[in-house]
Protein backbone atom coordinates (compact mmCIF):
# COMPACT_ATOMS: atom_id res chain seq x y z
CA UNK A 1 0.00 0.00 0.00
CA UNK A 2 1.29 3.40 -0.90
CA UNK A 3 -0.31 6.83 0.10
CA UNK A 4 -0.77 9.70 -1.99
CA UNK A 5 1.74 9.38 -4.80
CA UNK A 6 -0.58 6.45 -6.48
CA UNK A 7 -3.55 8.96 -7.08
CA UNK A 8 -4.26 9.25 -10.32
CA UNK A 9 -3.93 12.26 -12.55
CA UNK A 10 -6.54 14.43 -12.89
CA UNK A 11 -8.30 12.85 -9.44
CA UNK A 12 -7.70 16.79 -8.15
CA UNK A 13 -5.81 19.75 -9.17
CA UNK A 14 -2.21 20.16 -9.66
CA UNK A 15 -2.29 22.25 -6.02
CA UNK A 16 -4.18 19.55 -4.32
CA UNK A 17 -1.93 16.74 -5.96
CA UNK A 18 1.44 18.31 -4.96
CA UNK A 19 -0.45 18.95 -1.41
CA UNK A 20 -0.94 15.10 -0.69
CA UNK A 21 2.05 14.11 -2.35
CA UNK A 22 4.61 16.60 0.13
CA UNK A 23 1.96 16.41 2.69
CA UNK A 24 2.91 12.08 2.93
CA UNK A 25 6.81 12.57 2.10
CA UNK A 26 7.27 15.08 5.11
CA UNK A 27 4.60 12.60 7.21
CA UNK A 28 7.27 9.91 6.62
CA UNK A 29 10.11 11.55 6.94
CA UNK A 30 11.26 11.03 3.41
CA UNK A 31 11.74 14.93 3.52
CA UNK A 32 13.39 14.92 7.14
CA UNK A 33 12.64 17.83 9.67
CA UNK A 34 14.84 20.25 8.91
CA UNK A 35 15.30 19.95 5.36
CA UNK A 36 15.36 22.47 2.57
CA UNK A 37 12.07 22.33 0.43
CA UNK A 38 13.67 22.40 -3.10
CA UNK A 39 10.93 23.84 -5.30
CA UNK A 40 12.42 23.80 -8.23
CA UNK A 41 13.07 20.11 -8.21
CA UNK A 42 9.93 19.71 -7.10
CA UNK A 43 8.66 21.39 -10.04
CA UNK A 44 10.62 19.00 -12.43
CA UNK A 45 9.62 15.86 -10.51
CA UNK A 46 5.85 16.67 -9.43
CA UNK A 47 5.06 17.97 -12.93
CA UNK A 48 3.75 21.03 -11.73
CA UNK A 49 4.04 24.65 -11.73
CA UNK A 50 5.68 27.22 -9.12
CA UNK A 51 1.94 28.64 -8.60
CA UNK A 52 0.46 25.25 -7.35
CA UNK A 53 3.27 24.03 -5.77
CA UNK A 54 3.27 27.23 -3.73
CA UNK A 55 -0.17 26.82 -3.07
CA UNK A 56 0.46 23.28 -1.68
CA UNK A 57 3.18 24.71 0.59
CA UNK A 58 1.26 27.63 2.31
CA UNK A 59 -1.69 24.64 3.13
CA UNK A 60 1.31 22.46 4.53
CA UNK A 61 2.54 25.63 6.63
CA UNK A 62 -0.71 25.87 7.96
CA UNK A 63 -1.00 22.18 8.56
CA UNK A 64 2.79 22.74 10.48
CA UNK A 65 4.59 20.65 8.47
CA UNK A 66 7.08 23.56 7.49
CA UNK A 67 7.98 26.67 7.88
CA UNK A 68 8.74 29.48 5.50
CA UNK A 69 11.53 32.36 6.49
CA UNK A 70 12.08 35.13 4.74
CA UNK A 71 15.15 35.02 2.13
CA UNK A 72 15.83 31.63 3.54
CA UNK A 73 13.46 29.84 2.00
CA UNK A 74 11.05 26.70 3.39
CA UNK A 75 11.77 24.26 5.52
CA UNK A 76 10.55 20.54 6.66
CA UNK A 77 9.82 21.68 10.61
CA UNK A 78 11.20 19.87 13.07
CA UNK A 79 9.48 17.56 15.14
CA UNK A 80 8.43 18.99 18.77
CA UNK A 81 7.82 15.98 21.12
CA UNK A 82 6.77 18.78 23.88
CA UNK A 83 3.20 18.70 21.29
CA UNK A 84 2.64 15.61 22.15
CA UNK A 85 0.47 16.58 25.29
CA UNK A 86 -1.43 19.24 23.48
CA UNK A 87 -2.53 16.84 20.48
CA UNK A 88 -3.38 13.62 22.75
CA UNK A 89 -5.62 16.01 24.72
CA UNK A 90 -7.71 17.09 21.36
CA UNK A 91 -7.37 13.50 19.95
CA UNK A 92 -8.99 12.20 23.47
CA UNK A 93 -11.84 14.82 22.88
CA UNK A 94 -12.43 13.47 18.97
CA UNK A 95 -11.31 10.48 18.03
CA UNK A 96 -14.03 8.26 19.84
CA UNK A 97 -16.28 11.04 18.65
CA UNK A 98 -15.17 9.61 14.82
CA UNK A 99 -15.09 5.99 15.91
CA UNK A 100 -18.34 6.32 17.51
CA UNK A 101 -20.11 8.04 14.16
CA UNK A 102 -18.68 5.72 11.40
CA UNK A 103 -19.81 2.85 13.54
CA UNK A 104 -23.23 4.25 13.67
CA UNK A 105 -23.00 4.65 10.26
CA UNK A 106 -21.29 0.96 9.84
CA UNK A 107 -18.42 2.34 7.40
CA UNK A 108 -20.90 4.30 5.50
CA UNK A 109 -19.51 5.64 1.63
CA UNK A 110 -15.61 4.01 3.20
CA UNK A 111 -17.04 0.72 3.95
CA UNK A 112 -15.92 -1.25 1.18
CA UNK A 113 -12.09 0.25 1.70
CA UNK A 114 -12.52 -0.40 5.51
CA UNK A 115 -13.07 -4.27 4.68
CA UNK A 116 -10.18 -4.59 2.28
CA UNK A 117 -8.05 -2.45 5.21
CA UNK A 118 -9.04 -4.51 7.78
CA UNK A 119 -7.96 -7.88 5.71
CA UNK A 120 -4.21 -6.23 5.12
CA UNK A 121 -3.99 -5.29 8.79
CA UNK A 122 -4.86 -9.18 10.10
CA UNK A 123 -1.75 -10.12 7.52
CA UNK A 124 0.56 -7.03 9.55
CA UNK A 125 2.82 -8.32 12.52
CA UNK A 126 5.90 -6.37 14.05
CA UNK A 127 8.38 -7.83 11.36
CA UNK A 128 6.85 -6.16 8.41
CA UNK A 129 8.79 -3.34 6.82
CA UNK A 130 8.49 -0.12 9.05
CA UNK A 131 7.21 1.93 6.20
CA UNK A 132 4.65 -0.56 5.22
CA UNK A 133 3.47 0.07 9.16
CA UNK A 134 3.01 3.27 9.27
CA UNK A 135 1.21 3.61 5.83
CA UNK A 136 -1.02 1.39 7.46
CA UNK A 137 -1.56 2.79 10.39
CA UNK A 138 -2.27 6.50 8.27
CA UNK A 139 -4.57 4.39 6.18
CA UNK A 140 -6.64 3.22 8.86
CA UNK A 141 -6.82 6.47 10.54
CA UNK A 142 -7.75 8.52 7.40
CA UNK A 143 -10.75 5.82 6.61
CA UNK A 144 -12.59 5.75 10.16
CA UNK A 145 -12.26 9.88 10.26
CA UNK A 146 -13.98 9.84 6.39
CA UNK A 147 -16.35 7.16 7.53
CA UNK A 148 -17.93 9.57 10.14
CA UNK A 149 -19.43 11.76 7.12
CA UNK A 150 -18.27 15.21 8.91
CA UNK A 151 -15.80 16.94 6.62
CA UNK A 152 -14.58 19.26 9.77
CA UNK A 153 -14.36 16.88 11.88
CA UNK A 154 -12.19 14.83 9.31
CA UNK A 155 -9.69 17.53 8.69
CA UNK A 156 -9.44 18.35 12.06
CA UNK A 157 -8.08 14.74 12.92
CA UNK A 158 -6.69 14.13 9.60
CA UNK A 159 -4.07 17.76 10.80
CA UNK A 160 -4.00 16.51 14.02
CA UNK A 161 -3.05 12.62 13.43
CA UNK A 162 -0.42 13.98 10.66
CA UNK A 163 1.59 15.31 13.72
CA UNK A 164 1.12 12.58 16.23
CA UNK A 165 2.76 9.86 13.11
CA UNK A 166 5.92 12.22 12.87
CA UNK A 167 6.03 11.74 16.20
CA UNK A 168 5.72 8.31 16.15
CA UNK A 169 8.50 7.62 13.37
CA UNK A 170 10.91 9.19 15.66
CA UNK A 171 9.97 6.09 18.40
CA UNK A 172 8.80 3.62 15.89
CA UNK A 173 12.64 1.73 16.27
CA UNK A 174 13.22 2.00 19.48
CA UNK A 175 9.52 -0.08 20.58
CA UNK A 176 9.96 -3.46 21.09
CA UNK A 177 7.06 -4.79 19.62
CA UNK A 178 4.17 -2.76 17.69
CA UNK A 179 1.59 -5.51 17.70
CA UNK A 180 -0.45 -4.74 20.30
CA UNK A 181 -0.55 -1.91 18.02
CA UNK A 182 -1.81 -3.52 15.17
CA UNK A 183 -4.51 -5.73 17.65
CA UNK A 184 -5.94 -2.47 18.58
CA UNK A 185 -6.55 -1.44 14.71
CA UNK A 186 -8.41 -4.91 14.05
CA UNK A 187 -10.50 -4.51 16.86
CA UNK A 188 -11.13 -0.87 15.95
CA UNK A 189 -12.29 -1.28 12.23
CA UNK A 190 -14.34 -4.85 13.55
CA UNK A 191 -16.86 -2.88 15.41
CA UNK A 192 -16.92 -0.17 13.17
CA UNK A 193 -18.22 -2.88 10.37
CA UNK A 194 -20.31 -4.13 13.30
CA UNK A 195 -22.07 -0.97 13.96
CA UNK A 196 -21.38 -1.05 17.44
CA UNK A 197 -20.92 2.66 18.39
CA UNK A 198 -20.25 2.27 22.07
CA UNK A 199 -17.18 -0.45 21.12
CA UNK A 200 -15.74 1.70 18.76
CA UNK A 201 -16.33 4.80 21.07
CA UNK A 202 -14.27 3.13 23.70
CA UNK A 203 -11.33 1.56 21.80
CA UNK A 204 -10.92 4.56 20.07
CA UNK A 205 -9.62 6.38 23.54
CA UNK A 206 -7.44 3.27 24.63
CA UNK A 207 -6.05 3.16 21.05
CA UNK A 208 -5.01 6.94 21.69
CA UNK A 209 -4.22 6.39 25.51
CA UNK A 210 -2.37 3.51 24.25
CA UNK A 211 -0.17 5.40 21.72
CA UNK A 212 1.01 8.18 23.71
CA UNK A 213 1.79 5.88 26.35
CA UNK A 214 4.18 4.07 24.07
CA UNK A 215 5.53 7.17 22.70
CA UNK A 216 6.48 8.68 26.00
CA UNK A 217 7.88 5.05 26.92
CA UNK A 218 10.82 5.70 24.38
CA UNK A 219 11.18 8.73 24.08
Amino acid sequence: MTLATQLPVGAESLAERAYLVLRDRLIMMDIAPGDPINEAHLVNELGVGRTPLREALKRLEVDHLVQSYPRRGTFATRVDITELADITEVREALEPLAAAKAAALQGGSARSRIETTLQAVSQLSGANLRRTLMENDLEVHRLIYQAAGNHHLEQTLIRLDNLATRIWCMALDRLPSIDEHIEEHISLLQAILDGDAQLAQELALEHIVHFEASVRSVL
